[in-house]
């Protein structure tokens, strides 16, 4: 009884010392809930404007989702629906892929042969006005819902790049955007450049289909992996275009709060694999999906990355349904590459930092070429050389070339690869 009773008093002084914070911990929790009803009302009761609750609730569970990233948002039925036609279908628009930087809508990328690459928007390039509405404080699905709309409908963006002295506006038509992302290229016999726009559906496959479709015919030696002013896109398609690439081995990993929540995403070994040679090219509108290929490639050694800092979206987003249909986009985990690198506002740095450079009129200017004994009149060939590599060109890609510093380097450095593999092997 004794015993009892003591363990009885304890009881009661460790519940008269317990209560108190427990009620302070559960007082402090309902506070902010007690704080947002009394903003409720007096917005209800006293705003310039009558406001419906269910608007003002909608405006707080979005600027809730606002305030976490750039990235995390609720997402409507309307935008659930542009979201699957992003990557399943196709829909009216300018091709331009958009986010945040410093609290103002920036291009990520434009997509290549759409209107907006047309127009020559450029990543980077501040939207400061979409159809002479501000985008100051505008969030990224209202921004989308603006600039998407029918078929030969003009849109206007007040633009402002990074050379530019004060805005411009631009006027665009929009188009149907296609759902096509891959473009090859023939450079010269055996190689090619294998362009990805970002990464839908059926990216791979086609991928897959444009390899096979050369390898056939010629003997493929080279590929130059095109990333440049890809946005991203889908991680599974991410994924399996290294995949094409690796035989083996780790590709990507994600990482959430919870260590426990860590997945990884590794190759597997096929009969479609692909060893030939090949160079990645990538700049600063390069995210996401194409920042996790090349991270990839280039941990594992497969591929030489070559260009420019890519754009450094290195976050996971997760579309959550609610129970009316609707969704949240939420950010739940981090992108790293093979060796542990995040990729998430740092980007992938090149193995090869080349800055894309614009030909000026100095450069092309024929009257005064750099002066070399093969460009003295009656020189003697050398034998032992085949005709010049440019002889194998045709015109259109040797005007693209003569554009593209970039892609001139990478596949010149392409041609030196084996030659390069051989040295490294050779003893003296």
């Amino acid at each position: 009884m004794r015993l009892n009773h003591l363990i009885g008093i304890l009881l009661i002084l460790f519940l008269i010392m317990v209560s108190p914070w427990t009620g302070q911990a559960r007082e402090d929790q309902y506070e902010g809930l007690k704080r947002f009803s009394q903003v409720l009302h007096l917005i209800e009761d006293n705003y310039v404007h009558e406001k419906s609750r269910e608007d003002l609730l909608q405006g707080a569970i979005e600027g809730m989702l606002q305030k976490l990233d750039p990235h995390s948002s609720f997402v409507s039925l309307d935008e659930l629906r542009m979201m699957q036609e992003d990557f399943s279908g196709e829909f009216g628009g300018i091709g331009i892929q958009i986010g945040m930087r410093d609290n103002q809508l920036v291009v990520i990328a434009p997509i290549e042969d759409t209107p907006a690459h047309k127009a020559g928007l450029q990543p980077g390039d501040m939207i400061l006005e979409i159809n002479s509405k501000s985008t100051q404080g505008m969030s990224l699905t209202d921004a989308v819902r603006l600039i998407r709309g029918p078929k030969g409908e003009p849109v206007e963006l007040t633009i402002l790049s990074a050379d530019d002295q004060k805005p411009r506006k631009v006027e665009i038509v929009r188009d149907t955007i296609p759902v096509h992302s891959v473009r090859i290229q023939e450079l010269e016999p055996g190689y090619v450049q294998l362009r990805i726009t970002d990464f839908k559906g059926n990216t791979t496959e086609d991928l897959k289909s444009e390899i096979l479709k050369y390898a056939s015919q010629k003997d493929l030696k080279g590929i130059i992996l095109d990333l440049r002013n890809n946005p991203g896109g889908l991680l599974d398609q991410a994924v399996s275009v290294s995949d094409l690439f690796l035989d083996e081995g780790l590709i990507v990993y994600t990482q959430g709060r919870d260590q426990r929540q860590r997945k990884d995403y590794n190759a597997t070994r096929s009969a479609a694999d692909v060893t030939t040679p090949m160079i990645v090219l990538i700049n600063a509108g390069s995210a996401s999906a194409s920042e996790i290929v090349a991270g990839a490639l280039q941990d594992r050694n497969r591929a030489l990355v070559v260009g420019e800092n890519t754009f450094g979206k290195g976050s996971v987003q997760s579309i959550i349904p609610l129970s009316d249909g609707a969704a949240i986009k939420l950010t739940i985990a981090l992108y790293y590459t093979p060796a542990g690198r995040s990729i998430q506002a740092e980007g992938i740095a090149p193995d090869l930092r080349i800055p894309f450079q614009r030909k000026t009129s100095a450069q092309s200017d024929p009257e005064h070429p750099a002066l070399r004994e093969s460009g003295l009149q009656m020189h003697l060939r050398n034998p032992d050389l085949r005709e010049k590599d440019d002889q194998d060109l045709t015109d259109e890609v040797k005007e693209i070339l003569e554009q593209d510093n970039q892609l001139r380097l990478a596949l010149e450095i392409l041609r030196s690869m084996p030659r390069i593999k051989e040295l490294s092997y050779k003893k003296y």
